[in-house]
């Protein structure tokens, strides 16, 4: 994969913000950074000076330079000094987007006030990058005060900013990211927006308390567009991106005699750096005034685990590969019938639960959670999209354990709201099972996803076969499930206890 990101912005003479920041962000995530310069400010941590633009030939000139040999998987946009650039520049991405053999995605973060409250552009480019650039933009980053220079909504509340965001839609932008940091709503909190357009989402932090958050809004959008560039969804790239920024707040220290820059540090490997998925149910959901979708209501802290070490975990679609898998000392069973009638699903769950009392294992049941609950199952599984459709309160007073599929870091930390009684991660690997398109996550990720969910027994899912089980198995996680590597086999026992000897057991 392409890993070379441009940033195209202003050179910050104090080594805090623009360029300097944008690439020493984009190294903390694995990606290669390339600079277009646009202007030349003269500021320290007291302030911006002076502004040079530089002139449209030049920055053409550094233009043609990296599209001829290195070409970004994503644009940076920064600080643009005026009309002309801001036409330069979108004629140049236009044409990338209509020639170029991966279109580039564009990050566009509008540098309008720096974090002193100088004003860095002049007043007649908003109406330019309204017209020539943000049809162009894949994301927008704007802080809250930048949001009210383009919007003229004025964000005094939850709504005011999904105004902002549809406005900013409408110009062109195909996602939104509001940047809370400058929004004191709830007191005490950070509080961020995205709209991809079809869907929403808010996280938020308590603020980290630093005077010295020079470079935040450059380091931010560096890091959605350095991990956009290896291939995460915007989800994930804007919960990393917070992280990230978090943990340089919590570093950040002056170098002069005013605001210093928030800290370039690394991958952010803290739970404690990482902001909350806010949901209706949520304290912060009941803050922002979120309405419940549906008539249930928001549980969590559900029955533990009997170990965090739940070992192979079988996944399988009939009783007869239920009772095989239990018979052979496999401790923990799935079992994920998506088809039948109401009798027949009953039925198949009632003797579920028999068989795992007969051969002291461990039953969970996908996805049907109410028969799970009629017949007394040890557990049920269930996906991101069921948490707003089972009673989960039900569950958690039935004292059954709740399994949760998480498919990267949003949705971990979404899981995280419920306390489960484990974690799964996935998919790992292609499965021919059901469609993970764009959900695949590797095992670079499930070595991140291990240690921050390391309070949960955790467990890894998804084309996992027996050549593969040791390498997800040295990721640290505590549990491998698998499907086709046993019903698939030439040998299911022998598969079983191949499987066992690298896993282990429960």
């Amino acid at each position: 994969m392409n890993h070379v990101v441009w940033t195209i912005a202003g050179s910050d003479s104090g080594g805090g913000a623009g360029i300097q920041a944008d690439i020493k962000a984009m190294q903390s995530f694995g990606v290669h950074g390339c600079t277009a310069i646009t202007a030349l400010t003269a500021q320290n941590s007291l302030g911006v000076e002076a502004l040079n633009p530089i002139s449209t030939e030049v920055i053409e000139s550094q233009l043609l330079a990296l599209e001829s040999d290195m070409k970004a998987r994503v644009i940076k946009i920064g600080m643009l000094a005026n009309v002309q650039q801001i036409q330069l520049i979108s004629e140049h991405l236009k044409h990338y987007k209509a020639t170029w053999p991966v279109t580039p995605l564009v990050v566009y973060d509008p540098v309008a006030i720096a974090s002193s409250g100088d004003l860095l552009t002049e007043e007649d480019t908003v109406s330019a990058i309204k017209e020539c650039l943000m049809p162009l933009v894949d994301v927008i980053t704007p802080n809250t005060h930048e949001t009210q220079l383009f919007t003229s909504v004025y964000l005094i509340g939850p709504s005011a900013v999904k105004e902002a965001a549809a406005k900013l839609h409408s110009w062109g932008a195909k996602a939104v990211v509001i940047k809370g940091g400058h929004w004191d709503y709830p007191s005490g909190y950070c509080i961020d927006y995205c709209s991809e357009g079809e869907s929403e989402y808010w996280l938020g932090n308590e603020k980290v308390q630093t005077p010295h958050s020079h470079g935040t809004g450059c380091s931010m959008a560096s890091v959605i567009a350095a991990c956009l560039a290896k291939g995460y969804p915007l989800k994930d790239a804007f919960i990393l991106a917070k992280a990230y920024i978090n943990q340089g707040l919590k570093a950040a220290t002056r170098y002069g005699e005013g605001i210093g820059p928030v800290a370039q540090t690394s991958f952010p490997e803290n739970l404690a750096d990482y902001p909350q998925v806010i949901e209706a149910g949520s304290w912060l959901g009941d803050e922002l005034d979120f309405e419940q979708p549906n008539e249930f209501t928001m549980a969590a802290g559900f029955a533990e685990c009997e170990s965090k070490q739940l070992g192979l975990y079988a996944v399988v679609d009939t009783l007869d590969w239920l009772e095989k898998c239990l018979a052979q000392g496999v401790k923990t069973v799935q079992l994920r019938m998506k088809n039948g009638t109401d009798e027949e699903l009953d039925h198949a769950v009632a003797a579920a639960v028999t068989l795992g009392q007969k051969y002291d294992g461990n039953v969970y049941i996908n996805d049907h959670w109410q028969l799970a609950i009629k017949h007394g199952a040890y557990g049920v599984h269930l996906g991101q999209e069921d948490l707003l459709k089972a009673n989960l309160v039900a569950i958690k007073e039935s004292g059954m354990r709740l399994g949760l599929s998480t498919h990267g870091f949003y949705e971990m930390l979404r899981a995280h709201n419920y306390r489960p009684s484990y974690m799964a991660f996935g998919a790992i690997y292609p499965t021919t099972t059901k469609d993970m398109t764009g959900q695949i996550q590797g095992l670079e990720k499930l070595k991140h996803f291990v240690p921050l969910m390391q309070d949960y027994p955790t467990v890894a899912i998804g084309g996992i076969d027996l050549a593969r089980a040791s390498d997800v198995a040295a990721t640290g996680v505590g549990s491998v499930a698998v499907v086709r590597a046993i019903t698939e086999s030439t040998d299911y026992q022998q598969a079983i206890a191949d499987l066992q000897s690298i896993i282990g057991h429960e």
